[in-house]
């Protein structure tokens, strides 16, 4: 099949080049022009406009995967693709974009003409080589269309992939897969936290690791990048302890509270994302104060 990618970032990169080694056409444009190189390179088109990727473009409908920072810039990319394409196009946005955005983005297109599935994407900079999971929303029919597209990117053609429902349901079904992430990567984080704590038994963390990875109830990929980690360097001595959250997070927890279901693990993960960004530390500063004026419990002094 033939396709424009709109963004050429870890992600977006690597899927135009796994469709281009699957067969397909792949235009590939973002505003970095070393992107666009990179693409060419390793076998796609390049266009250094949206309006050229577009007009590249000569088989009906018309493709565009948009694979751009969520909020505004997905929403100005959508918006502007929608003016250069006609009736009966298709957009997809794989990126990370709220569910809600997503069905407004949908009512939009229709309102065009222009067919629009949200397609949740995960599997990283890994990606290119094991394949890519795909949470597809949109209508049945559309979605048969890119059967081709989805094929090429999933780990194989019947597995990882699956439209899960309407317009919404795959960045919907994103956000919460994301937020289980952010669960288990915080328990991973504090498990090895707790067995370099043991100094005593003078534990070797990549060997634990790689030992886990083997016939353990808890061996997963998320594991298997730990003790990539960890072959590394044991002490992540480089690295701050300063943790980012995306969003999608956020939202899941949001979701939790507005459907009345608890989620504990997931918004505890979230929230320890926020401390470690918290340099100043001002509630651990009020809480030694506060023992300090109720008890007289001694508090450490600021150097």
């Amino acid at each position: 099949m033939e396709l424009a990618i709109v963004g050429l970032g870890k992600m977006g990169l690597n899927m135009a080049t796994r469709l281009v080694q699957g067969g397909h056409k792949v235009v590939g444009y973002a505003r970095s022009k070393e992107s666009v190189e990179a693409a060419i390179k390793n076998g796609a088109e390049g266009a250094h406009s949206l309006e050229e990727a577009i007009n590249k473009l000569s088989s009906s409908p018309k493709i565009v995967w948009v694979m751009v920072p969520s909020g505004k810039t997905t929403t100005e990319t959508i918006e502007h693709a929608a003016s250069l394409l006609n009736k009966g196009d298709i957009i997809i946005d794989g990126g990370n974009s709220n569910y809600k955005e997503t069905i407004a983005h949908a009512e939009m297109l229709a309102q065009k003409g222009i067919d629009f599935v949200d397609c949740g994407t995960s599997g990283g900079i890994w990606g290119l080589k094991e394949g890519y999971s795909l949470m597809i929303g949109g209508k049945k029919n559309v979605t048969e269309k890119l059967k081709p597209i989805f094929e090429t990117l999933a780990p194989a053609k019947d597995l990882g992939w699956g439209r899960v429902g309407p317009h919404g349901a795959g960045h919907y079904v994103k956000m919460v897969h994301n937020g289980i992430e952010y669960g288990m990567m915080q328990a991973f984080a504090e498990g090895f936290g707790i067995l370099k704590g043991k100094k005593e038994f003078e534990l070797d963390l990549a060997q634990v690791s790689h030992i886990w990875q083997h016939g353990s109830v808890v061996r997963s990929w998320l594991l298997d990048l730990a003790a990539n980690a960890l072959d590394e360097d044991t002490e992540l001595k480089d690295i701050k302890p300063w943790v980012a959250d995306s969003g999608e997070g956020r939202w899941t927890v949001f979701e939790s509270i507005d459907l009345d279901v608890p989620a504990p693990v997931i918004t505890l993960a979230l929230q320890m994302r926020f401390a470690s960004r918290d340099e100043e530390n001002y509630p651990a500063r009020m809480l030694a104060a506060l023992r300090n004026q109720f008890g007289g419990h001694a508090i450490k002094k600021s150097e």
